[in-house]
């Protein structure tokens, strides 16, 4: 079977695929502090990466192997990165400064089971009210576009926080509280 240069460009090419995923994902878990699960995937990924690798090097004079590794390797980081994105792992904090001073925004949000903390701010053209809200990163995407339908010319940073340590909404979120739709 490893003898069809075909087949075996294909079993390189998905092999490096498998594993650059697994490499993308263990970098992120590790980054993430979850330390016991990425040592797991790294015994699975060593495992892959050294079937692959041993069967580029066992022909490394056929080229289109080297060219199906290098390939291999690109596209697993675009699917580790994806797969990443669907599992959005951890929290992201999103700091929001209003247009105007609005005091219905915040609670607008908390309504819709946000983590929000706000306080008076002053801009170039007057008050303002900056909002930090924290949320689980899968919902990052629904929280912009509240934000957006409650105030269009609100301006918007987000980061992921390293650790989050008290305060009743991450009590609430770890026990499955929030957004239950």
């Amino acid at each position: 079977m490893l003898e069809n240069s075909v087949t075996m460009v294909l079993i390189i090419l998905i092999i490096n695929i498998v594993y650059v995923s697994f490499f993308t994902i263990r970098m992120i878990l590790t980054l993430k502090g979850q330390r016991y699960l990425a040592a797991f995937i790294s015994m699975i990924e060593v495992v892959i990466y050294v079937i692959g690798l041993g069967l580029v090097l066992d022909n490394l004079d056929q080229i289109q192997n080297l060219v199906a590794y290098a390939i291999g390797y690109g596209i697993g980081v675009i699917v580790g990165m994806k797969i990443e994105e669907k599992l959005a792992l951890g929290y992201i904090t999103v700091n929001v400064i209003t247009k105007e001073y609005d005091r219905d925004l915040p609670n607008s949000l908390r309504t819709k089971g946000y983590g929000v903390t706000t306080w008076a701010a002053q801009g170039l053209e007057g008050d303002r009210m900056s909002l930090q809200i924290l949320t689980p990163r899968k919902y990052e995407l629904k929280l912009y576009q509240t934000i957006k339908e409650l105030d269009p010319k609100a301006f918007i940073i987000a980061y992921e926080p390293k650790a989050i340590y008290g305060g009743f909404w991450v009590k609430s979120v770890k026990k499955g509280k929030l957004f239950n739709e």
